[in-house]
């Protein structure tokens, strides 16, 4: 029987290996196991802690990680936390189902990048280009510094808190973050801040002004100033951006919308319309 000195027990000397070796996620990606090779790599420390004096343990364990994985990259701390905390609890009790420990990444993968892009790919990055590039135009050295501390700080603190409290809670954490909703409401407030962010970028970076002017007797019509902007200011960005969004819905090629943009482009310009 296996007594309490004698358990293994994975020290913060291993989870700040993992930590770090987590941002080379994707250095070796695999195409047919994505980011396993990574993860695996990651797991190391741990694992030797564990199964160091069992190399047949340790081999299997490193064959476990190795099964496909893909996530989104700020997330894969919180998964390498719960992962060490059940090979912890498999090294020390031999009865210990393994095939857990790749179920459990396997249900955290969908949700995890769910919330993952949205709040990184499709909220930060979105929200930090838009500060940056506000800022670059105009040729402040804060555009690029800004771009890369909004998109970073928040990347930093999930994958620093992801790791601790993923360890802390081990396999229980996919039932804490289900529980009250907390991800449904996450993921709420990332498509919100997201829509307003993206409503921001529409106003102040989609240029379609009309240079048409009618003259009609005695009075002069700027189309742009004297009639839309008085409807809706920024009216035609907006009406550009939602065809578009509208045409990708429709599964129409990118590589099109763009030639007929530019098309477009060229025949109003042509007709002296903008």
């Amino acid at each position: 029987m296996t007594t309490k000195s004698r358990e293994k027990h994975v020290t913060k000397r291993e989870l700040v290996s993992a930590f770090w070796r987590s941002f080379l996620i994707t250095a070796c990606f695999s195409m047919d196991r994505m980011q396993a090779p990574g993860f695996d790599y990651a797991m190391i420390p741990v694992l030797k802690k564990l199964y160091g004096d069992d190399k047949e343990a340790l081999s299997e364990a490193l064959t476990r990680h190795a099964e496909a994985y893909n996530n989104t990259y700020a997330c894969t701390p919180f998964v390498v936390g719960i992962a060490s905390a059940m090979e912890e609890e498999a090294a020390n009790d031999p009865s210990f189902d393994t095939s857990s420990i790749n179920n459990i990444k396997v249900a955290l993968m969908g949700p995890l990048s769910g919330i993952g892009d949205t709040f990184f790919w499709g909220t930060f990055r979105i929200l930090a280009a838009g500060v940056g590039i506000a800022f670059a135009q105009k040729g402040s050295l804060l555009g690029p510094l800004l771009f890369l501390l909004i998109f970073n700080i928040p990347n930093i603190l999930v994958r620093v808190f992801g790791m601790k409290y993923g360890y802390r809670i081990g396999a229980k954490s996919i039932d804490a973050l289900i529980s009250g909703g907390l991800m449904a409401r996450a993921t709420k407030a990332a498509t919100v801040l997201g829509l307003i962010v993206i409503g921001g970028m529409i106003s102040s970076m989609v240029y379609f002004d009309l240079s048409w002017v009618l003259n009609m007797g005695d009075i002069t019509l700027n189309v742009q100033t004297d009639l839309l902007d008085m409807i809706c200011p920024k009216l035609l960005p907006l009406l550009l951006t939602f065809g578009c969004y509208r045409a990708l819905q429709k599964k129409v090629n990118p590589g099109f919308i763009m030639i007929f943009i530019l098309a477009l482009g060229v025949v109003l310009k042509a007709l002296h319309m903008i």
